[in-house]
């Protein structure tokens, strides 16, 4: 009988075989063949490369707008009748089929808040805008996901980002109105505890602590106490201003 590394030798020439033939799943278990045979780096890392290869394959092989869309069809009945989970597996599916198709991921993020997987809702919008900027649809889904995930303040400039593109879309208009009642009301209305509560959740924002780094914005708020004239000129600027207005709506600075 062959030594062990000699019969691994033989099913790896085997595995480069199927792979030239586009074989990748008998070239796959061909490699698994030679490492039980005889463990082998090289060989290991060649049946990655062809795992990564047959999965690239087999999702392109899967795409098919027409499915897609009977996919999405089905979802949107699913959702009609509210079947969350249901309108969420097809709508996923359609996404498989057209991953590159925003309205798609916009109903699939609609669906998925409705089972409250609000992460994975807000990756479907993201990914949705991504795919079409000017996509205004994309952009109110991402502020109502954000007020859901109490994220006021990244719900404001999302429902700005869309009337930016259409100034008469009416859900970023009652969106935008909607948040910014919540975020005065917020400010007048919360005991000190739910404050405080508000301010935590805005500074576990990368963006939010971002700004609070800024040598700039440090400095006019300190002016606000200090020197509220300096701070006042200060926010005449478009791009602070944008900043200190992001922080209140966080709730990490608080107004009067």
């Amino acid at each position: 009988m062959a030594p062990f590394e000699d019969r691994a030798k033989v099913y790896t020439r085997c595995a480069k075989a199927y792979q030239k033939k586009g074989d990748l799943a008998n070239a796959i278990k061909m490699c698994k063949e030679a490492q039980l045979e005889n463990y082998d780096k090289a060989t290991e890392r060649m049946m990655k490369n062809m795992e990564l290869e047959k999965k690239k394959a087999d999702a392109a092989a899967y795409l098919d707008d027409d499915k897609a869309d009977e996919a999405k069809q089905q979802g949107n009945e699913h959702f009609r009748n509210k079947q969350w989970g249901d309108a969420v597996k097809q709508y996923e599916e359609a996404v498989k089929r057209a991953p590159n198709n925003a309205p798609i991921r916009n109903n699939l993020a609609a669906a998925l808040c409705k089972v409250m997987d609000f992460n994975g809702a807000k990756r479907n919008i993201e990914k949705a805008i991504e795919l079409d900027p000017k996509y205004v649809k994309a952009w109110a889904r991402k502020g109502d996901i954000e007020v859901l995930m109490k994220e006021n303040h990244k719900a404001l400039e999302s429902y700005k980002a869309g009337l930016a593109i259409d100034s008469t879309n009416t859900t970023c208009k009652e969106g935008l109105r909607k948040v910014t009642a919540m975020i005065n009301y917020g400010a007048a209305n919360m005991t000190e505890e739910e404050k405080q509560e508000r301010a935590r959740h805005g500074m576990a924002d990368p963006e939010i602590q971002s700004i609070l780094q800024d040598p700039v914005i440090q400095q006019i708020l300190r002016d606000f106490n200090e020197n509220p004239q300096a701070a006042n000129q200060a926010m005449s600027d478009a791009s602070v201003r944008a900043k200190i207005e992001k922080l209140i709506a966080s709730g990490v600075v608080q107004t009067a």
